[in-house]
């Protein structure tokens, strides 16, 4: 068992990471290891079939809109070769062993970050600007919500990159990879990139399944090849049923609501499926 030494506490907050601890901005201190060897992981995670370690459930829960101290967060898509640059930051002990956002127990041992926005299982480089030392490990946590700050590593991540000491650096991300596989380029392929969100806009409900036809119909008119209208049954509290017609397959909400704008469409709101 390794040594657990306290670091002074005003010299660095942490900010907590955990979907179970509801509290990301829990104020604890810094804590680091001693010793070079990185011990091993008693939360392995599953590899679900399809490739990547967040079921299908997980993954579209953390890709919707969330709100945290009052500032909302909207995940998104990336690809190959997306980058970031911003503070690096590490978190340990307090959170081993909680649930990650994406379902995971955190081991500090393992190669994993955590990211406000970018998709879970997304492989990212992280390069420490002040040292020039990097890493490679794959996302499964939201956080961290400190204001500059754009990835929470792991302990083993923060060793490997040198800050498991200093507790912070200025770093880069960069988009090399998904579902806990790395990209090789090759000039016959193009950059996969990886869209887990799907904006929409609903134009209309009703409670008579042919209006909504009728809308739909409509609609399908208007929308380019890479979109597509379909029909969402829902429930009501009374118990009656409604019918949402949705025009989705937009990739951003801006473009979405600039949809509802170039439409002129009253009463439309961006959703997401």
């Amino acid at each position: 068992m390794k040594k657990v030494i306290l670091l002074i506490p005003f010299l660095l907050l942490l900010s907590g990471c955990s979907f179970s601890s509801l509290n990301p901005f829990k104020s604890e201190p810094v804590y680091y290891i001693e010793g070079d060897e990185i011990g091993k992981s008693n939360y392995n995670p599953k590899k679900y079939k399809g490739g990547g370690y967040t079921s299908k459930a997980r993954h579209k829960a953390t890709m919707k809109t969330y709100c945290v101290k009052g500032k909302v967060y909207h995940p998104t898509y990336v690809e190959v070769g997306d980058t970031m640059t911003g503070i690096a930051s590490w978190y340990g002990p307090d959170f081993h062993g909680l649930q990650t956002s994406n379902g995971e127990r955190y081991n500090m041992f393992d190669m994993t970050v955590a990211h406000k926005t970018w998709p879970m299982d997304t492989m990212v480089k992280i390069t420490n600007l002040e040292n020039g030392k990097s890493a490679i490990a794959r996302i499964n946590d939201r956080g961290p919500f400190v204001a500059g700050r754009i990835v929470d590593c792991s302990y083993a991540v923060a060793k490997k990159i040198g800050i498991d000491k200093k507790g912070t650096c200025q770093a880069k991300l960069e988009v090399v990879g998904f579902a806990g596989k790395i990209y090789k380029p090759s000039s016959h392929k193009p950059k996969p990139k990886v869209k887990l969100t799907n904006f929409g806009v609903q134009v209309g409900a009703f409670a008579m399944l042919d209006n909504a036809k009728a809308l739909k119909n409509r609609y399908e008119k208007l929308i380019c090849d890479n979109q597509f209208v379909k029909i969402k049954r829902g429930q009501l509290k009374t118990g009656e049923m409604i019918h949402r017609v949705w025009v989705m397959g937009f990739e951003s909400e801006e473009e979405a609501k600039d949809f509802i704008t170039a439409n002129n469409i009253s009463g439309a709101f961006v959703v997401r499926d």
